[in-house]
Order: C-alpha cells, then structure tokens, then sequence
C-alpha cells in the first residue's frame, strides 16, 4: 500500500447477463480458488431461483438485498492515551456496499442448506426480508457503533 498516492479504483465490469457490476462483484466475492465458471453458475442460478420465490426482477431483488444489510456506521479502533476506545464512524458508500456482498456470501456459506446456490438464494431472501445471518451482524455493528457514540469526539 503506497503512502502517499491514492490507489486507483479498478473498474468493475457489468456481468454478461444480467449487465450489473453488483452481480460482477456478488460473483468475485463467491468465486473461490479462482473457479469464476463455477461461482457464475453458483451465483445466477441463486439469483434464478430467487427471481422465481419473489416474483420481481432478480438483480432487482438483489440491489434491494444488499441496501437493506448496507452498514451506516461502523467502529474503528483508536489509540488515545494508551487506552484503546471503539469510535463510532460513518461507513463510506463503496466500502458499505463491499460490506454488504462480503457478508451474503459469508453468511450464506454458513448456512446449513445442500447446495451453495441454495444458500445463497436463502441468505438473499432473508436479507430481504431484514432476517439472516448478514442483516445481524449489520444490526449489531450499528447497536455497537450506539454504545459507543460517548466516544465520537476522537473521530479523525
């Protein structure tokens, strides 16, 4: 990581079917071991069945989705003093998003269905419907970004 120079942005590029740089990234997060064939088939399959369970668009759904476990603040780690306190920051919009697909795909792989494609269509479903494993932990990083707002002064 340079020091003093901004890191450009890669750009995404939109997905072959469904022409969305959320379902590209929703694709990356999913790939492993750069299997990109298997985490495609994985992902529009999940977002296939999700479009047949909702009855809506699935990249729709999708955006939808990933809006509703989207975090607003977050805690950093701050060192004053010798003390390390939580402080409570706001979450900048592509680091939000990237949170957001970061914990679909991890909160479905956990889930106890058969196939990924399975989990992952749930995990979407329920993050939908404010349920799951990734709305949670959204709630529960904001709940402790609350507890912690007496230390909001040392924000940077």
């Amino acid at each position: 990581m340079p020091r003093r120079a901004e890191i450009p942005v890669r750009p995404l590029t939109a997905d072959p079917v469904y022409n969305s740089q959320l379902v590209t990234q929703m694709i990356n997060r999913t790939m492993t071991r750069g299997k990109k064939a298997t985490a495609e088939q994985i992902v529009y399959s999940a977002l296939e069945t999700v479009g047949e369970k909702t009855g809506r668009p699935a990249v729709e759904v999708l955006e939808q989705a990933v809006k509703t476990v989207t975090p607003v603040l977050e805690v950093r780690s701050r060192r004053v003093g010798g003390a390390n306190y939580q402080v409570p920051v706001e979450v900048p919009q592509r680091r939000a998003r990237t949170l957001a697909v970061r914990w679909i795909v991890t909160y479905a792989r956990d889930r106890r269905e058969k196939h990924m494609s399975d989990k992952l269509a749930n995990e979407i479903k329920d993050a939908l419907n404010q349920q799951g494993g990734a709305f949670k932990r959204k709630d529960d990083l904001y709940r402790m970004a609350q507890a912690n707002k007496a230390f909001a002064h040392y924000r940077w």
